[in-house]
C-alpha cells in the first residue's frame, strides 16, 4: 500500500503558477493527482499545466483572483465541471505590498493583507468543505508562514495575516473533523521564491539568515511540495489543526 498516493484525488492549489504553488501542484500531480494550476495570469498558468501535462500527469489552469470572491466561486465551478469534485485545496496565494514598521503603513495595504491572506482563504474553504463533509474525505492545507510565529519590525501585517491562517486551519479542523475532513497549515521560513526575493537576493541579509539556520541553507520550493502529498495523502490522515514548520531549524535556533 502506497500511503502517499493520491490516485483518483483531485486538487486546486492557489498561486501555483510559481514559487512554492507550483512545487505544491507537481508533487501533487507526481502523486497521481489531478491539479488544477490557478493564478491571476492565465498565460503563466498554461505554461505549468502542460509541463505537468508533458511529464505524464493531470492539470488544468483556470486563472482567478483571490481578492474576487466571484472569482473564486469561477474556479470552484470550472473544477467540478471537468472533474466533478474537489478533494484537496491548498490555499497558497497570498499578498504582502508593504514592507516597513506598522506605525506607517497605509490603510488600503493593510486592509488588503489580510482581505487576500485570510478572508480569501475563508471563502475557498466554504466552498469546497460541504461537499468533502458529504463524502467524509478532504484536505485543506493553507500555505502560512513562520512569520505568523514571532514578532517582526517589517512584516507586520503579513506576520499578523499568517498567524491567523494557522488559527483558521485550527477552528475549521474542529468544525469539519467529525466528516474526516483535516484542514492543516504549512508555515516555510524563507524560501527562494519571487515572493521572497528582496529578501534572498541581499548578500548580507541571505549570509546572515543562512548563520541562523541550522540546516545552513535557505529552503527551496522543492523542500515544500513534498509536506504538500503528506498532509493531503492516507499518510497525514491523523493529522488535522496543525502547523509543520519547514525553515531548515532557524525557528529554534534563537
Amino acid at each position: 500500500m502506497n500511503s502517499l498516493s493520491l490516485e483518483g484525488k483531485v486538487a486546486i492549489v492557489t498561486g501555483s503558477s510559481r514559487g512554492i504553488g507550483r512545487s505544491i501542484a507537481e508533487h501533487l500531480a507526481a502523486a497521481g493527482a489531478r491539479v488544477v494550476i490557478s493564478s491571476r495570469k492565465v498565460d503563466s498558468c498554461r505554461q505549468v499545466a502542460e509541463s505537468i501535462n508533458d511529464s505524464g500527469g493531470e492539470a488544468i489552469a483556470v486563472a482567478a483572483n483571490i481578492s474576487d470572491k466571484a472569482q473564486l466561486e469561477q474556479l470552484v465551478d470550472a473544477t467540478r465541471q471537468q472533474w466533478g469534485r474537489i478533494d484537496i485545496l491548498v490555499c497558497n496565494a497570498a499578498s504582502n505590498p508593504y514592507y516597513g514598521p506598522m506605525a506607517d503603513m497605509p490603510d488600503e495595504a493593510f486592509d488588503k493583507i489580510l482581505h487576500n491572506n485570510i478572508v480569501s482563504n475563508h471563502w475557498l474553504a466554504k466552498l469546497v468543505l460541504p461537499d468533502m463533509a458529504q463524502r467524509k474525505d478532504g484536505a485543506v492545507i493553507i500555505v502560512s508562514s513562520i512569520g505568523g510565529l514571532k514578532g517582526t519590525g517589517v512584516l507586520g501585517a503579513y506576520a499578523i495575516s499568517k498567524a491567523a491562517d494557522m488559527q483558521l486551519a485550527r477552528n475549521l479542523a474542529i468544525e469539519w473533523g467529525p466528516h474526516n475532513v483535516r484542514v492543516n497549515c504549512i508555515a516555510p521560513g524563507l524560501i527562494r521564491t519571487d515572493f521572497a526575493r528582496a529578501l534572498w537576493e541581499n548578500p548580507e541579509v541571505l549570509s546572515h539568515y543562512e548563520k541562523q539556520t541550522p540546516l545552513r541553507r535557505i529552503g527551496e520550493p522543492e523542500d515544500i511540495g513534498g509536506i504538500a502529498v503528506l498532509l493531503a495523502s492516507r499518510a497525514g490522515a491523523f493529522i488535522t489543526g496543525q502547523t509543520i514548520v519547514a525553515d531548515g531549524g532557524v525557528t529554534i535556533a534563537g
